[in-house]
């Protein structure tokens, strides 16, 4: 009986995630809306501007993501409570999902903008490193078995590799890069108001669908962690 208890307590509330899956989904809409409908044609760049905005979201998302992996990590390696390990993996698989997303919708505006889908752009540079790192973080953790090594070698990844994220933050100020600086800065915004509200909603709904995605990916992560001490 205690194991059934423990394995429906790993699940979500059905209710909860039910609703934040409705949330997630009337956000996309909305802002697929606001991308193609509300948001104006960019008169340099043309339609291909439109890409701006998930792409500039996922890479929020990504470095959100990264961050709760650091916090995580770093919380495993205080307590060894392995939900906080848990937490970590969870949040690095949808972080690398989202970072697959930034790459992938920065080479399709690059290859309109530059005329080439990749350039050995510092800022691009240090995203397909960080794509690297979490891809070996998976890896690390398909590989180990124990469950408290994995989550101790996968705790130093997780706050090495995050590193790289401020370096992708202000890569554009350190080097001379292709990559457009900063649309937001303190006291300047460049760009006008409809574009900045379609970006900021994408902030936004991209946020809340990472939440969710990381509920489910949290639950699966620690019902396999329960089934792994069941099986010992």
């Amino acid at each position: 009986m205690s194991h059934t208890v423990s394995t429906v307590a790993t699940e979500p509330a059905p209710q909860r995630a039910r609703w934040l899956g409705w949330l997630t989904t009337a956000m996309l809409a909305v802002f697929a809306w606001l991308c193609f409908g509300y948001a104006p044609e960019d008169t340099i760049q043309g339609q291909v501007q439109r890409l701006f905005y998930p792409h500039v979201s996922s890479a929020w998302v990504a470095g959100l993501a990264f961050l709760v992996v650091f916090v995580s990590s770093v919380a495993y390696l205080v307590t060894r409570d392995l939900v906080w390990d848990a937490r970590a993996a969870a949040s690095a698989e949808v972080g690398l999902l989202f970072t697959t997303g930034t790459l992938a919708l920065g080479m399709l505006w690059g290859k309109a903008s530059w005329g080439a889908y990749w350039v050995w752009d510092p800022r691009l540079t240090a995203v397909l490193v960080l794509w690297l790192l979490y891809l070996a973080y998976m890896a690390l953790r398909s590989y180990v078995d124990d469950p408290h090594r994995r989550g101790r070698f996968s705790a130093v990844l997780g706050i090495v590799a995050f590193v790289d994220v401020p370096i992708i933050y202000f890569s554009v100020k350190w080097w001379r890069t292709q990559h457009p600086s900063y649309v937001i800065q303190p006291g300047m915004v460049n760009m006008p108001l409809p574009m900045l509200w379609t970006l900021l909603f994408g902030v936004a709904t991209f946020t809340v669908l990472y939440i969710h995605l990381a509920r489910q990916r949290m639950a699966l992560q620690r019902l396999r962690q329960h089934l792994a001490e069941v099986a010992r």
